[in-house]
């Protein structure tokens, strides 16, 4: 019998930035000076390895400050970089965020910032998936492009 309820959800978001892929992928992997220019992932604590275990740090706009543990997915420079994680339990609220960069050209790229949701309570959540989160995507999106073309 199929499923009547939606059980996953996609935020997906992008932005063309005026510098090189290579810039770009090393502002995303410089966890430490987040707090210094990122309004959305205020901290992230951990390695830059795939399978390191990563605090994350969420400042979704008009929310409390989110404190999760993700795992690294997926670190290939410069083009991607993509954590899973859950909310309390597998298969509750499970999220796979991901940075992609595409490079046209040596001294430009876009950014593909998003987010696939699973889980039972994704129902429950998609108001707000896609207005709060998608908010703090987007003014991501646009910290990161500024400090990459050093404004």
């Amino acid at each position: 019998m199929p499923d009547d309820h939606i059980d996953a959800t996609q935020l997906d978001t992008f932005v063309d930035i005026a510098a090189p892929a290579r810039r770009v992928w090393a502002i995303l992997t410089d966890f430490p000076a987040y707090p210094q220019w990122n309004p959305f992932i205020v901290a992230i604590e951990g390695k830059v390895r795939a399978g390191a275990t990563l605090t994350v740090r969420l400042a979704l706009p008009g929310k409390p400050v989110m404190t999760f543990r993700p795992r690294l997915k997926v670190v290939a420079a410069p083009r991607e970089l993509r954590w899973v994680g859950q909310v309390v339990v597998p298969g509750l609220l499970d999220g796979e965020h991901g940075f992609e960069i595409e490079a046209p050209a040596p001294d430009r790229c876009r950014l593909r910032h998003v987010e696939d949701f699973s889980g039972v309570l994704v129902p429950l959540f998609i108001p707000a998936l896609q207005q709060a989160t998608r908010a703090g995507f987007e003014a991501m999106n646009q910290a990161l492009k500024g400090r990459a073309e050093g404004r």
